[in-house]
């Protein structure tokens, strides 16, 4: 576009560059553009056949618009969490976060990967909605490689009876001290305690104050937790 005096807009020319550029260089464009769909196809392919087996390093390949769990190299698929799981775990997470200020002890939430074997079959990656670590030489960076002191898990309809049964096993055989079960549905809290090897289990209401026992001195008044 020129204005009255007859002169070009910058912005003009510059797209009339760019034009004439890629015009030019139009069979490598083409080139590219197959390269790209090759690469989205590879990805699509890498997505985990749930009647194989797999370990941490096939689970890196995987498409990551999806979120995926592994329990002995078998494939669960995640879904998006609702807007109670959502808050639920914020209240959480700022109770027991502040709490944690200016002690060793570290808490991440979801999505966080942690490999329970890592040092065996790594074929085991979870990333439950949150958890406390004291062992900093079990974390690195891409998450945690190892077993934490707390993990928690809030239910939603598609991962319940997951939760409650394949993980709360797959918790107990790695040796997690203490792991939570959220319902906020029913806003109930079941505390799993290991004592010998196997849980322990209390069930807490919302009108309950809990204590975290790996955590001394840190109690969680349920009520603030469940509050919408």
């Amino acid at each position: 576009m020129c204005d009255e005096n007859g002169t070009r807009d910058p912005e003009d020319a510059l797209d009339l560059e760019v034009n004439g550029a890629l015009e030019e260089d139009s069979g490598v464009n083409e080139e590219f553009v197959k390269e790209s769909q090759v690469r989205d196809s590879q990805v699509r392919e890498a997505q985990p056949d749930y009647n194989k087996r797999y370990t941490y390093a096939d689970y890196l390949t995987w498409d990551y618009e999806d979120r995926w769990e592994l329990i002995d190299g078998v494939p669960y698929m995640m879904a998006a969490p609702n807007r109670w799981h959502q808050e639920f775990l914020g209240n959480l997470s700022l109770l027991i976060g502040t709490f944690l200020k200016g002690k060793p002890c570290k808490m991440y939430f979801a999505p966080l990967d942690v490999r329970l074997n890592s040092e065996t079959l790594d074929n085991t990656v979870v990333q439950p909605d949150l958890i406390v670590v004291c062992d900093h030489s079990i974390l690195d960076d891409a998450g945690c490689k190892g077993v934490p002191d707390l993990a928690v898990e809030i239910l939603s309809p598609s991962t319940s009876h997951y939760d409650k049964t394949i993980k709360f096993n797959t918790y107990l055989k790695v040796g997690l001290r203490e792991f939570w079960i959220i319902d906020p549905v029913k806003k109930t809290l079941a505390v799993n305690i290991l004592v010998d090897g196997s849980y322990i289990t209390h069930v807490y209401t919302e009108n309950d104050i809990v204590n975290v026992h790996v955590l001394e001195g840190c109690k969680i008044d349920l009520a603030e937790v469940f509050e919408d």
